[in-house]
């Protein structure tokens, strides 16, 4: 991916300018440029956005799009070991999860006066899918996680 780049006598040619103009708009910020050893050298990019002609939008890479997406789960009746149970066990799964991008981000809450759960989810839609699937499969299964813990008398 190699830009165009121009002299500062190039520069000045366009523009109708004094090579002396164009250095003293390099030296103020106004022109950005890059020196290499004893000459400047503007981007094609830089040049015009010192001019105002409108950049052109950059092209967006062929294939699938880019999705992303957010989810928030609310599970009720779910007290502080049940939820810490189950915030573990979501971590847990979205961590070891396939190589996914972009990555899962997940926030687990717990409202003890409510005994009720939130779980946000975001990252891309195979990955969250995952991760409901596997809420959904702890949440319907009999498997004693989020059961109340006995105690030992």
């Amino acid at each position: 991916m190699s830009e165009e780049m121009y002299s500062v006598e190039q520069v000045a040619d366009r523009l109708g300018l004094h090579v002396r103009t164009v250095r003293g708009y390099i030296r103020s910020g106004r022109l950005k440029a890059v020196r290499i050893g004893k000459q400047y050298r503007i981007a094609r990019a830089d040049l015009e956005a010192l001019i105002g002609r409108p950049q052109p939008e950059p092209a967006r890479p062929t294939g699938a799009a880019a999705v992303e997406v957010s989810s928030i789960v609310q599970i009720d009746g779910v007290d502080r070991t049940a939820a810490d149970r189950l915030s573990t066990l979501v971590l847990a799964g979205a961590n070891t999860a396939r190589d996914s991008a972009p990555p899962l981000r997940i926030q687990t809450v717990h409202d003890e006066e409510r005994n009720r759960m939130k779980i946000v989810i975001l990252g891309g839609a195979a990955a969250t899918a995952e991760v409901l699937q596997l809420l959904e499969a702890v949440l319907d299964g009999d498997n004693g996680l989020l059961a109340p813990e006995a105690d030992d008398a």
